[in-house]
Formats: C-alpha cells, sequence, structure tokens
C-alpha cells in the first residue's frame, strides 16, 4: 500500500520501469527447453542459472513492472554466493548494507547482542539488507545481457497441458493468447500460484495466529545497521517490532498486531502513521520521517507434498512459504532456483540422466522441512500462538533481564545453507575426520588462497578439489574440473583435509563426498552417483 495521492509504483527512492508486453509477437518462438512462470527474484535467479549451463529459457510475468514495495529485504551469504554464480554479483555489493549483529530488547532493556559467524576467511558477509525492488531490477539487468533468456511481461499463464514429452502452456497477453511448449516448466509464481491452482495442488502445514504490519519509512537515522528486535515495548505492550535499515535511508519496521485489532482497521494510512511514530518514539528518533510503503502477513509453515508433479517442479514460495523471522523465505527459493537450474542443465545437454531430476523434491523439501522446524521455534517466540507459549515466552525475557543465557532464546537463528546428507546424490563416508570438517551434502566453506578466495577457484560444473597432484590427474577422463591446492594450503584446515585427502563437489558448491585417501575408481562412483547414475 502507499499513502494517499500516490500511484501504486510511485515510490520516494525507486524509479519503477514499465515493460511492455511483446510486440511482434509472430516472430517470437512458440518452444524452449524450459519454460519459467514468474520473473520475481527466484524465476529471474533460475534462468540466470539455466543460461550458465548453456540452456534457453523464456520466462512470463503477468506484472508489467517489478513488484511493489520492499519486501523481502534479507539476503543471506549463500544466496551471495548463488548470485555470483549466476554472474550477477556487482550491483549487489555496490548496493546492499552487510550485518553481522542482532541486538533485543526487553522492556527497553538490551538483553541479548548476537554475532553471526564471521571472517576475513569469507567472501561475503553473513546477510545483507537490500529492498526487493533492488533485487529484481539487479537480477534483470543480467537477464537483459543474457542472449539465452527471453523475458515476456504482460504473460500470463491461463491453462497447461500435459503433451507426449513436455508441457504446452496458453499463455494470454494484451494481444491474445497462444500456446507455447516445454520440455519442462519451472513454477516460480508465488505464494498464490497460478500453476498449483491449475494443477490442483495445494500447500499443507501450520498456520500461525500472529499478525504483523510492515512499514517502510524513509528517515536520516544513524543507527548502525543490525536486526533490533523490542520485545513487549512500551508502545505496543505484549506485541513485538522488529527493525531493519535498508539502503536510500530506508528502514522496514515491523510491529504485530495485537489478537483484538481489527486488520482493516489497522491498515489505514491513519494508523500505520500512528504506530509509526510510536514506535519511532520509543527508540528516541525525533527527526523528519515520510512513510513510504505498507503491508500485512501472517507467519506460515506450508509447503507443497511433493514439488514436482509430472514436468513442472515448483520453487521459492509456490512450493513453500515459510516465517519471515531468521530470513529464510527469499534465501530458500534461490537455493531451490539454483539447485534445479544445474540438474536441468545437465540433464538436457544430455551429461546425466534423467534420474538426476529425481533429487530436486527430496532436496529442497528436505531444505525446507529443517527450515520450518528453525523458523517454527522463532516463530512461537515471536508470535505466541497460545496463552502457555506467551506465558513461556514471557518467562524467559523476564529471566534474560538477570540471566545472559535465558537471552539466547530470543536469537533468531538465521538461516544456514542445509546439509544434503538424505539426498540420493550423495556419497556419505566412514572415514575419520575432525568434528569441524564440513559433511558430505553441507555446503563447501570459503578459505582465504594466495590468490583471491577458494569460492573463486571452483570449476563451473564439478570440481574435485584435491591435495595430490596425481590423484587430480587420474580423473582426466571424467567430466569434471581439478583444483589442486597444497597441503598446508587455508582451504586444508577449513575443510580438515590432509594431503592425500578429497573432496568432489557439485555446481551448486555442495560436497557430493569426500576421502581421507581417494582412489580414482571411489571417485569415479561417486561422480556417477551424485549425477543420478551412468551418463548417457
Amino acid at each position: 500500500m502507499r499513502p494517499a495521492g500516490r500511484a501504486e509504483t510511485e515510490s520516494l527512492y525507486f524509479s519503477y520501469p514499465h515493460f511492455d508486453a511483446p510486440q511482434d509477437r509472430a516472430s517470437l518462438p512458440v518452444s524452449a527447453p524450459v519454460a519459467i512462470v514468474g520473473a520475481g527474484p527466484i524465476g529471474m535467479t533460475a534462468a540466470l542459472g539455466l543460461a550458465r549451463e548453456g540452456i534457453r529459457s523464456v520466462v512470463f510475468d503477468t506484472k508489467a513492472t517489478f513488484n511493489d514495495g520492499s519486501r523481502a529485504i534479507c539476503i543471506a551469504r549463500q544466496s551471495f554466493h548463488i548470485l555470483n554464480q549466476i554472474g550477477a554479483i556487482a550491483p549487489f555489493m555496490e548496493k546492499a548494507l552487510g550485518w553481522t549483529t542482532g541486538r533485543s530488547f526487553y522492556r527497553g532493556r538490551q538483553i541479548l547482542e548476537f554475532h553471526m559467524p564471521d571472517s576475513p576467511a569469507e567472501k561475503f558477509r553473513p546477510m545483507y539488507n537490500l529492498q526487493q525492488q533492488y533485487i529484481e531490477q539487479f537480477l534483470w539487468q543480467a537477464v537483459q545481457n543474457e542472449p539465452l533468456i527471453d523475458l515476456r511481461w504482460q504473460s500470463t499463464i491461463t491453462d497447461v497441458a500435459d503433451v507426449g514429452n513436455g508441457v504446452t502452456l496458453t499463455v494470454t497477453d494484451p494481444s491474445g493468447s497462444y500456446p507455447f511448449t516445454a520440455d519442462w516448466v519451472l513454477a516460480a509464481d508465488g505464494a498464490r500460484s497460478p500453476l498449483r491452482k491449475i494443477r490442483g495442488l495445494r500447500l499443507k502445514g501450520e498456520n500461525y495466529e500472529g499478525r504483523y504490519v510492515i512499514a517502510d519509512v524513509q528517515m536520516p537515522h544513524d543507527y548502525p545497521t543490525i536486526r533490533r528486535a523490542l520485545f513487549d515495548p512500551d508502545c505496543r505492550r505484549g506485541g513485538t517490532i522488529l527493525i531493519h535499515k535498508q539502503p536510500e535511508n530506508i528502514w522496514r519496521i515491523d510491529y504485530q498486531l495485537r489478537d483484538d485489532e481489527d486488520e482493516t482497521e489497522a491498515l489505514r494510512e491513519e494508523t500505520v502513521r500512528a504506530s509509526v511514530a510510536a514506535v519511532l518514539a520509543e527508540i528516541g528518533y525525533d527527526g523528519p520521517w515520510d512513510l513510504e510503503w505498507w503491508s500485512v502477513y501472517s507467519a506460515n509453515t506450508l509447503a507443497l507434498d511433493d514439488y514436482r508433479d509430472g514436468r513442472i517442479f515448483f520453487i521459492g514460495d509456490s512450493a513453500h512459504i515459510v516465517p519471515i523471522f531468521g530470513v529464510r523465505g527469499l534465501n530458500n527459493g534461490l537455493a531451490d532456483a539454483h539447485n534445479i537450474a544445474w540438474k536441468l542443465g545437465w540433464v538436457l545437454r544430455g551429461d546425466a540422466p534423467v534420474t538426476l531430476l529425481d533429487s530436486y523434491s527430496p532436496e529442497r523439501r528436505g531444505a525446507t522441512l529443517d527450515v520450518f522446524a528453525n523458523a517454527s521455534k522463532s516463530a512461537r517466540f515471536m508470535t505466541p500462538p497460545t496463552a502457555g507459549w506467551q506465558l513461556m515466552r514471557d518467562a524467559a525475557l523476564n529471566l534474560a533481564l538477570d540471566h545472559p543465557f535465558a537471552g539466547q532464546l530470543a536469537n533468531p537463528r538465521q538461516m544456514t545453507p542445509y546439509t544434503y546428507a538424505d539426498s540420493p546424490l550423495i556419497t556419505n563416508d566412514e572415514g575419520s575426520w575432525s568434528k569441524t570438517a564440513p559433511l558430505p551434502g553441507a555446503a563447501l566453506p570459503d578459505a582465504i588462497l594466495e590468490t583471491g578466495h577458494l569460492s573463486d577457484h571452483l570449476g563451473q560444473g564439478f570440481t574435485l578439489l584435491t591435495f595430490d597432484p596425481e590423484l587430480a590427474k587420474s580423473v582426466g577422463h571424467l567430466p569434471i574440473g581439478t583444483l589442486t591446492l597444497p597441503a598446508d594450503s587455508p582451504a586444508a584446515q577449513v575443510l580438515g583435509a590432509t594431503a592425500r585427502s578429497a573432496f568432489l563437489i557439485r555446481p551448486d558448491s555442495h560436497i557430493a563426498a569426500r576421502w581421507s585417501q581417494a582412489t580414482p575408481s571411489q571417485i569415479e562412483a561417486a561422480f556417477t552417483k551424485s549425477i543420478g547414475g551412468p551418463r548417457p
């Protein structure tokens, strides 16, 4: 929502472009290896990931511009690695605000200051704040520079039909309707997914009662870029307030509605302005400010039973909806897009059997359930669903006033990369490793090398990371890159490796297998497993 007198996309700081529908439709291709429905961050990330694999895609979106409002604003470190891999990172690094620290307050007193793990060995900070408009703009800029991507605005999918070894979409734009055929379809069309509805699928899970108004405010506030959480503040007794700084002097303020507050009344501009003014007074800010945009959300943990329906894969909010606490929604969706993109690329190029695609839903739904487990803890603390939960939450907060350990209960447990330990693609080991060594299925940790970071030296496809030059030579017949590092490299320390250790790294930078002493036959067997079976 925007203040009275301003259009939906009339922003204080962001100029929304207008995208026309395809004009010369008769000359446009009516088929592609992959069709992507939805040109939000998830859909465009998937398209860029496919292009990285050499696969052409067509992206359809109903809108004529980017999503209005700042929406998803927190991008995790692993998502920055994804943006780096798809060639879109530069403007994000220039614009986004990195942060490592959060502070929680109870009735005006600080009860927790947490610091997310960070060090010079990491190429990116644990978290970045950036409005979704910019996220979409920067991804769109990358899409514009990619000839393998065709993005069609004002194009709505009105029907879907399975046809042989493909899917036919009915596309409707201002000029009428036409059929479009794809080998595979990615549904990135959001929480209200029309494709999900057309296929007769529904999300299942838990709905939480807590409601939050989110308001973007422009003001020259000099507080550092950290996450602030206010529990039971004077201005909103019994509720919770979250505050995040964004670029362009925009501050995201989330405040919880009471059970007895009418949502329609709460969303009136006058009510929002009064509520924001009370929050600003609470934090001691008495300077000028202006209201940019506002909306409302509820905390839910909902997901499809299966993220695949035939030749359609659901990614992002079309597959799952998670509470915002711990900033998991956008980041979980970007991981979906990255996961399916490399797998479709390998299958469509003929480098992997089609069975590789069977791993998408188990891996990514497993990641979502892990997100649910952590997000549910945060959601129950941030928005107690019952009087009993409220009582326990308040007891913990009161305890935290005098006992710091209790303040950890207010830690939002920020998102970390999921470990695909149970994936059918992962080779588990029985070797002797340090407790800090990354497990098979985990995202590869970064490290500083003589030239840049470890993540800078990974190949585009699979990479065998080894400390033994002879071992690297022995797998030259496999379609994988090799990276040989000295046995005393900082990477060896991070990985808990020795001179005979080796790691098979997937295109999405997750560890497919590891060995304390690898043999060529073991590596070949693990590679075969990691692509879903023998190469075609």
